[in-house]
Parts: structure tokens; sequence; C-alpha cells
């Protein structure tokens, strides 16, 4: 995604929530910093991305309580697989290791590790408070993207997208899925924080953006619009 098409976004967004432009650069130039010295080996390209998701059916796991129970309503292997962060540990729990994991670290760090070790292509955000983690965690990953939501540097990449959710999905259209189906994602969820409703109703928004902005999204179990509350939702695109 270019920038200059993201950035407006990205500032109501920032505006909305209090965060701090100069801080998400330092982490992205910290990432860069980090994936440039790590060995080629455990480096992924966007060339590998784009062979994992370009004209595939993509599979957008998210880490409401509602996953695992939908898994059963897919056929996984029929899919590449996103997990946003810590829908990788239930996914790996269920025997399933994901083609790519997007996350800021904040979930079961111990399942990505294991996860990248199995393959899954890691695409590691930097954003104005992860700063230690990624400092501590990304040189024991493999296969290795780097990622930001302020400007893009060499290695470290702004797909679009603001929560590790609608990053996924960010993702799989830049990438040029075929198809994507969310799972795993609850925007109303009445159990969490005041902050988490505000990442919630913009990762909703933020979906809607991409989209609507297609074809139009039609829900796998009937009903339109494009992410909906909650549930298993389809868009082919």
């Amino acid at each position: 995604m270019r920038f200059e098409d993201w950035e407006p976004l990205y500032l109501e967004i920032i505006r909305d929530m209090g965060y701090n432009r100069v801080l998400d650069e330092e982490s992205a130039r910290v990432l860069s910093g980090i994936i440039s010295g790590m060995p080629s080996s455990k480096i992924a390209s966007i060339r590998r991305l784009e062979e994992l998701v370009r004209d595939r059916d993509v599979l957008v796991c998210g880490n409401a309580p509602t996953l695992k129970g939908e898994l059963e309503l897919v056929q996984p292997d029929d899919f590449c697989i996103i997990a946003a962060d810590g829908a990788a540990a239930v996914l790996m729990n269920q025997g399933i290791v994901p083609h790519i994991i997007v996350t800021d670290l904040d979930g079961d760090v111990k399942a990505e590790i294991e996860a990248s070790q199995r393959g899954a292509v890691m695409v590691v955000h930097g954003h104005g408070d992860n700063i230690p983690i990624i400092s501590s965690i990304v040189p024991k990953l493999y296969n290795v993207v780097g990622s930001t939501q302020a400007v893009p540097l060499a290695n470290v990449h702004n797909f679009g997208g603001f929560t590790d959710g609608d990053r996924c999905v960010f993702l799989a259209r830049e990438l040029g899925a075929s198809a994507i189906v969310l799972i795993g994602f609850d925007f109303s969820d009445p159990h969490v924080n005041a902050t988490k409703i505000k990442k919630l109703e913009w990762a909703r928004k933020l979906i809607d953006v991409v989209l609507e902005g297609e074809a139009g999204a039609v829900g796998v179990g009937g009903g339109a619009g494009a992410a909906g509350d909650r549930g298993l939702k389809s868009q082919p695109i």
C-alpha cells in the first residue's frame, strides 16, 4: 500500500488513540536495525509472502474466543492461513501451523517462536510501545519480515492496518489474495477495556475499508457487510 494513501487514516488513528508518531518511527528504525543484523537464513522476503498469498483463498484468524469453534466450520487445508498474534497459539494447539503470523509480540511469544521454527513467516510489527520486546524476541525468530504503521523503510514495510487483525486483511489484499475469509473476530466484545474497545472499533472500520473497497463482503453464514460484529465472513476480491 502506498504510504500516501495510508497516511490520512494513520494520522486519524494516532490522534484518536493518543499515540506518538515519533515513537512509531523510532520503533521501525530499531526493528530495521535488528533485521539488518540477522543472518539471511532467518529473514523472509516479500516475494516469499507473495508466493504464499497470491491467487489463494486466505483464512484470517483473529483471537476472539470464538476462534476454536469457528475452525470447525472451515477446511483449513484449503487456505493460506494468516494468524493475528495470539490466534497463533490457538491454531498451534489444534495442530495447525499458520503460513503467516502478523504480530506485535504481545501474545503467546513461545508459540510464535515455535511456529517460526516450523516455517511460519513472521510479519513483526514495530510500534511506539513495543521496542523492548522486539529487541529481545525478534533475534529468536525465523522467517522475519518487518512492518510499521509509519513511514516504511527498506526492510520494514507498511501494508496498511493498525491492529494485528486488520493488518492481516490489508496484507492479504496487498499481496493478491483471491478471497479473504475472517474467523475469530468479535468487534463487540463486552469483556474488554476502553482502550481495546477503541482498537476493535478501528479494526472493524479498517477491515470495512479493505473489503467494501473491493466488491462487497458476504457473510458465510448469511448476511452482508464487510466485518459485521463477529463470526465467519468472506470477501472475494
